[in-house]
């Protein structure tokens, strides 16, 4: 059954955000504390992504070991995006294309698009989906309220 508005809120965040206690799902099922690494099939660029910020949401307790593959879809969107931003500055965003006649000969040009537009807007949405998920954009970090926090990765804050 599809559900309509607001995403639900992860349990963590919400507690971060300061939420109502009425609005906060306490019997929510909390994923046992297991060591946090990404996926095999992440490439070596999407690693790196992944080591600039999986200690600090660990330690935030917003990822756990059931979030692995969306933080890994996450850091894959990251590279991805990146790569499709470089090959539109070398290419540019409108290319020129060959128009062929039935015959197949050429008999001239039009310009289009590029197709690394597509690309980059893809990964551009996967990564916005994600990063709210997860806390990252600007107005999710906004209205966190922490409080007194170790800053510890291997600490699991609010799960225990």
């Amino acid at each position: 059954m599809a559900t309509t508005g607001r995403p639900t809120k992860p349990t963590n965040l919400a507690v971060l955000h300061g939420d109502r206690k009425d609005r906060i799902n306490t019997a929510e099922p909390k994923p046992s504390t297991v060591d946090v690494a990404p996926p095999n099939w992440l490439g070596e660029q999407a690693v790196k992504v992944w080591n600039t910020l999986a200690a600090d949401l660990k330690a935030k307790g917003v990822l756990t070991g059931w979030d692995v593959e969306a933080f890994a879809s996450w850091c894959d969107a990251v590279v991805r995006r990146r790569h499709a931003s470089k090959r539109l500055q070398v290419e540019g965003e409108v290319i020129e294309l060959p128009v062929f006649n039935k015959n197949g000969e050429e008999t001239g040009h039009r310009y289009a698009k590029n197709p690394w537009t597509l690309v980059l807007n893809e990964a551009d949405a996967q990564m916005q989906k994600y990063a709210a998920r997860f806390g990252l954009t600007p107005s999710d970090r906004a209205a966190l309220s922490i409080g007194e926090a170790s800053g510890d990765a291997d600490d699991d804050l609010l799960t225990g």
